[in-house]
């Protein structure tokens, strides 16, 4: 049984859903291989203009699968290195995907799952959604995860959430900026919807091109090489082709040509 599965409508948006409902969508090195082949097809696919990451059953991921923890225990340091590499490199994989990502987060998000979400550009989660960073508990730590949690929701409430252990709730995950809004479940399906109706109706290259700004200027000093990119980017935007459709039909008072009726 593939334990992920990826399917792409019309309008070029992949669903790429946790597919083993009953280890509760449980992280394991096949999952792992599965998810990294699948972020590299979609970003390499042109037709594919948002990835929407979804799964099956009551739970988002409840972490690592025991089974692969088990095998784990006996690995050599290699092994474990090895181990770990592939998911670094799955976790990147999801982060620098070029096209807009947004997690679904349904149940039971622990461990290696808050990782997911922190990679993903926009996270939407259910009222009844429960997080925690566990591994302290079983003397291990939230390593290759560790970058991009932290820069989803800053150092002081990561180092609470790794030291502690703590389970906290969706109301918490909003506010310390694990995902962007928290809905009644019967609700998140349209809510999900709605941001992805708002990103079609959008220029695609803009998209991406927006993307690809806030990963060139985060984090980086305002200097005069910062600020010349910012201009370089803006003017080669200007004259594209798809630059130049949107602000003709701005003037023009029309849709444009990316919009289908």
């Amino acid at each position: 049984m593939d334990k992920v599965i990826t399917q792409i409508d019309s309008r070029g948006v992949a669903q790429v859903t946790l597919n083993n409902p009953d280890k509760h969508n449980a992280f394991d090195d096949q999952m792992i291989i599965e998810l990294t082949n699948a972020f590299n097809a979609l970003a390499a696919n042109a037709n594919v203009r948002i990835m929407l990451l979804k799964s099956e059953g009551k739970s988002f991921s409840a972490g690592a699968d025991l089974d692969w923890m088990k095998r784990m225990a006996s690995y050599s340091y290699q092994q474990n290195l090895n181990d770990a590499r592939a998911l670094a490199a799955m976790l990147k994989a999801l982060h620098q995907m070029p096209i807009p990502t947004i997690a679904r987060v349904q149940g039971a998000a622990f461990g290696g799952a808050v990782g997911l979400i922190s990679c993903c550009d926009i996270a939407l989660a259910s009222s009844n959604a429960s997080f925690a960073l566990s591994e302290v508990k079983i003397g291990l730590v939230p390593s290759t995860i560790s970058p991009y949690v932290i820069a989803a929701i800053g150092e002081r409430h990561a180092k609470r959430y790794f030291m502690t252990a703590e389970r906290f709730d969706a109301n918490t995950a909003l506010q310390i900026d694990l995902v962007h809004e928290a809905v009644e479940k019967p609700l998140l399906d349209d809510k999900v919807e709605q941001l992805i109706t708002a990103i079609l109706s959008n220029g695609p290259e803009a998209v991406v091109a927006a993307k690809q700004l806030v990963f060139a200027v985060s984090g980086k000093a305002v200097d005069s090489s910062l600020i010349e990119h910012t201009c370089e980017v803006i003017a080669g935007i200007r004259v594209s082709a798809q630059g130049q459709e949107g602000l003709s039909a701005f003037l023009d008072k029309r849709k444009p040509n990316w919009l289908k009726d």
